[in-house]
């Protein structure tokens, strides 16, 4: 109800264009001349402006399909024979053409009013616009969509907006979901974009599942500068800390991003890690209700037991992260093993716990 709410505040003509360009997919998939979709984007020469250069190109579209439609309808005999399967294909792939361009003509209406709305941080349409600009970023690399964002300057304000302490967290969150997608969408343009100091002291201040997740898919792309950054910031203490809250979840994802870290992190990042106290943690999760042993996963499946035990074996699997990851120089990684070994045994309760774990990062890690 609240989502149509939202969608009813959105620009008309914006959802005028979702209706048409719902009928050009369904020319493409049904091949058909005379179907009401061909007949509704007839119609849509009737709300293009002569006036906008950016609507010539669908103008033209449009008057091809009125040339087409005309030659289908008045060829007969064996001409229509011949000429008509060329004809239907020539259809669909005007129709593809139309749909790519009232795709672009809907994403210049809702990024200029994202750019509008992103001023008033108050506004109750921002979070719906925000989710709706990262679906669409996920729908993979687009020129057009890509010089939008760069012309309305979007990069720039999301960025203060995720650093304003004064918007609510979630319109905070879900601006840091935007960014993140925007890095996905074309990492070599929009990284250099990215303040990674105040970026991450803004995530992980938040502290919540949505800002950590978003944390860890910026480690995932910038990898060890944005681990760099972490690090020289000082916010590895107030990563591990996220491996004492009391949300499972938050727990689960401050796990993800230390395996992350372990990954991308240079040796003064794990020796932060280290420092914090982040094996004798890992111990103690890995003997909680939500740990376990890898024996364990042979017997349940790796997928299934991992799902509802999410730090089993918990202690290996960082010590992998930092065997198979590229932060770490191949003496660094031998250095830190028997480390991890040492406060390991220290960690421990029981000689027998502390032999499981130990032969787990022996076995988990290579020679």
């Amino acid at each position: 109800m609240e989502e149509t709410a939202r969608e009813e505040e959105m620009p008309q003509i914006v959802q005028v264009l979702e209706a048409f360009k719902q009928a050009s997919q369904d020319i493409r998939q049904h091949h058909s001349p005379d179907s009401p979709a061909v007949k509704a984007l007839l119609e849509l020469q009737n709300i293009l402006s002569s006036q906008d250069p950016n609507l010539s190109t669908l103008s033209d579209h449009i008057n091809r399909l009125k040339n087409l439609l005309y030659s289908l309808n008045h060829s007969t005999g064996l001409r229509s024979l011949i000429t008509r399967p060329l004809s239907t294909h020539s259809l669909t792939r005007l129709a593809a053409n139309i749909h790519s361009e009232i795709q672009a003509w809907i994403d210049r209406e809702t990024l200029q009013t994202l750019k509008t709305t992103l001023k008033t941080t108050h506004h109750p349409l921002l979070l719906h616009l925000l989710t709706q600009f990262q679906q669409r970023l996920s729908q993979g690399f687009n020129r057009e969509l890509q010089d939008l964002v760069l012309n309305f300057k979007l990069f720039p304000s999301l960025q203060s907006l995720l650093l304003d302490d004064k918007s609510s967290i979630p319109v905070r969150e879900r601006t840091g979901s935007a960014i993140a997608a925007l890095i996905r969408f074309n990492k070599d343009v929009f990284v250099g974009q990215v303040l990674m100091g105040p970026t991450v002291r803004a995530l992980v201040s938040m502290g919540s599942v949505s800002s950590i997740e978003v944390l860890c898919s910026l480690i995932r792309s910038i990898r060890s500068p944005f681990v760099d950054e972490i690090e020289s910031n000082g916010e590895i203490p107030n990563v591990i800390a996220l491996l004492d809250s009391e949300d499972l979840q938050l727990r689960v994802f401050g796990f993800e991003c230390v395996l992350e870290v372990g990954y991308f992190g240079r040796k003064e990042a794990v020796e932060a890690m280290l420092k914090e106290g982040l094996v004798k943690k890992l111990v103690e999760l890995q003997r909680s209700e939500k740990g376990g042993d890898l024996i364990e996963f042979e017997k349940e499946g790796f997928g299934g037991y991992l799902e509802r035990h999410p730090f089993a074996s918990c202690v290996a699997r960082f010590a992998v992260q930092l065997e198979v990851g590229e932060g770490l120089r191949q003496r660094e990684k031998r250095a830190f093993k028997p480390e991890i070994l040492v406060r390991v045994r220290e960690a421990c309760v029981s000689d027998a716990q502390a032999a499981t774990i130990v032969a787990e990062v022996l076995w988990g890690s290579s020679p």
